[in-house]
């Protein structure tokens, strides 16, 4: 076995070969939510570009796929065959997190790195900018912010939510026009606690969704902050997409394994997407291996969005989460496309 193996084996993560091998696509799921899954990188880039890892994924009205990475151009537009259509963002972010659209198309990306939250319009112009590069609440202060994660948009009203987010465990809520209006939430594991607020989402009915991540749960909440259930028994539940063009909402939750390194070959412990209905019903779930790079599996679910065919984009952490442990280190594939095949 050669030494790079090794040290893969070591970290638990797939052999050099492993990850260089590729199958045929398979079907995963159960109607009415079965989706086909090749396991390849998705998202046709100009030469000599890269990801890095993706972050983040959003739709936008006309199905555009806007990737939010930590590569060569942090803001990528593909269309749903992953053509590449145009990119922006170079000299702007410090570190790509969270990416999401309201219904005008706009787009806000959450940098983790300087501690901002930036809103553009559809073409890249910047409209407003909430935090300074730079400047960092205290730790655990409650005040925006400490390391945010993600913006929520609730359409009826075109407020938004910040998940703030690592070193925080509050929400904040603004208009939509970047005036601060309140905040909830405290570190802990009872109703309305958090332990990494790590994604957010709306509902059709302007309900705040929270993927609790180390808390292996999403939170749900009125527009006041006010608690109301909760959807447990999942993994690591890291990021959390609302599809409201259908008859109902549908809930499309990606999750991080939930193990330990020692663990690895353990069954139903993430990675994976789990759909549910607005009542909290499992409709599908996608994933039943542990982590890794044949078909069939995830490595981090960081970001997740769904076209108006149905068909999932995954953004995954990989580099972070396994990448850098390789030997040598070296990106991993962090964009999937999940075909619907129902």
């Amino acid at each position: 076995m050669s030494d790079e193996n090794k040290e893969n084996l070591e970290y638990g993560l797939p052999s050099h070969e492993e990850m260089e091998r590729s199958g045929d696509p398979i079907t995963m799921g159960s109607s009415p939510f079965k989706f086909l899954v090749s396991g390849l990188e998705w998202g046709n880039l100009p030469d000599n570009w890269t990801l890095s890892e993706a972050t983040s994924v959003a739709v936008n009205s006309v199905d555009e796929i806007i990737v939010f990475n930590r590569g060569t151009k942090p803001i990528i537009i593909f269309d749903k065959e992953g053509n590449y259509l145009r990119s922006w963002g170079e000299n702007t972010f410090s570190n790509a997190h969270g990416i999401s659209v309201d219904n005008s198309d706009n787009i806000y990306c959450v940098d983790s790195g300087d501690n901002t939250v930036r809103k553009f319009d559809p073409s890249g112009n910047l409209i407003f900018q909430l935090g300074k590069e730079g400047e960092r609440a205290e730790k655990m202060s409650g005040l925006p912010f400490a390391v945010p994660t993600q913006v929520a948009v609730d359409e009826s009203t075109n407020d938004f939510y910040v998940a703030d987010g690592y070193s925080n465990a509050k929400v904040h809520k603004y208009d939509e026009n970047g005036k601060y209006l309140f905040s909830w939430g405290e570190s802990g594991t009872g109703e309305g606690q958090f332990n990494i607020v790590h994604n957010i989402s709306t509902d059709s009915e302007g309900l705040v969704y929270v993927a609790d991540r180390e808390n292996h749960r999403v939170q749900i909440f009125d527009q006041e902050g006010k608690y109301i259930n909760q959807w447990i028994n999942l993994s690591r539940a890291a990021c959390i997409y609302v599809d409201k063009r259908g008859k109902e909402d549908i809930f499309y939750v990606g999750e991080y394994f939930s193990g330990i390194a020692s663990n690895d070959t353990g069954t139903d412990l993430g990675p994976r997407i789990s759909i549910f209905n607005k009542s909290g019903k499992l409709l599908s779930r996608l994933g039943k291996e542990s982590y890794g790079p044949s078909v069939g599996r995830f490595y981090s679910p960081h970001g997740i969005c769904v076209d108006s065919e149905g068909n999932i984009y995954v953004a995954e952490v990989s580099y972070s989460d396994y990448g850098q442990f390789l030997n040598p280190k070296r990106e991993l594939r962090s964009m999937q496309k999940l075909v619907k095949t129902n």
